[in-house]
């Protein structure tokens, strides 16, 4: 049971280290929007769960795609990133957009999908680790998972707290952002070995 512990924490830090920025970068942009934490945890948990949900189907033998094919979510973040880059900031468009539509639907969405472009290192650990565990370890190392991501978000929640760090997060937001998911998109890529298809 100890290495079933161990093992989870481990695999789940070594897969979950892309999302520490992309949160802080979420956590930092939406900090003064009601319902925005919320939001994006909710969008964490939901991406979270639809990779645990895939590797466990893949892992009892329901995978019908090859891992390179799962690279592709690679190019979701990188297109993210560059309407950013070229785009800018639109404050204005966005908050008028915000009023007429369900902002509490397009932010969790936005962050379930970045969570899922985000994961495919997370399939290429948990389908063999998934295939090789008793059913109570199996459990086990889910509940871990769950438990590790809520501490993930309260850290990068609190790294947000930092005085000063929103802001500099916010001024230069549309050259870190960009950045951020144009870098993590070409990591899913290559982690994949979506690169060599």
């Amino acid at each position: 049971m100890a290495s079933t512990i161990i093992s989870a924490i481990v695999t789940f830090i070594a897969t979950s280290i892309d999302y520490i920025i992309i949160l802080v970068v979420l956590f930092s942009e939406y900090h003064k929007k009601k319902s925005a934490s919320r939001d994006i945890v909710l969008g964490q948990y939901l991406g979270i769960t639809v990779l645990i949900i895939v590797s466990l189907l893949a892992a009892f033998g329901l995978a019908y795609f090859p891992q390179k094919w799962v690279g592709l979510l690679g190019f979701i973040p990188m297109y993210l990133g560059l309407k950013v880059w070229f785009e800018g900031d639109e404050d204005d468009e966005e908050e008028e957009i915000t009023e007429s539509t369900n902002r509490y639907s397009k932010l969790f969405l936005s962050v379930a999908v970045i969570s899922l472009a985000a994961g495919g290192d997370n399939l290429g650990v948990y389908i063999p680790l998934f295939s090789s565990l008793s059913t109570f370890d199996l459990i086990l190392t889910i509940f871990i998972y769950y438990v590790m991501a809520a501490i993930l978000l309260l850290i990068c929640r609190s790294l947000t707290a930092i005085k000063g760090l929103s802001e500099t997060v916010e001024k230069y937001e549309r050259y870190i952002v960009p950045f951020v998911f144009v870098a993590l998109g070409f990591m899913i890529l290559f982690e994949n070995g979506t690169l060599s298809l």
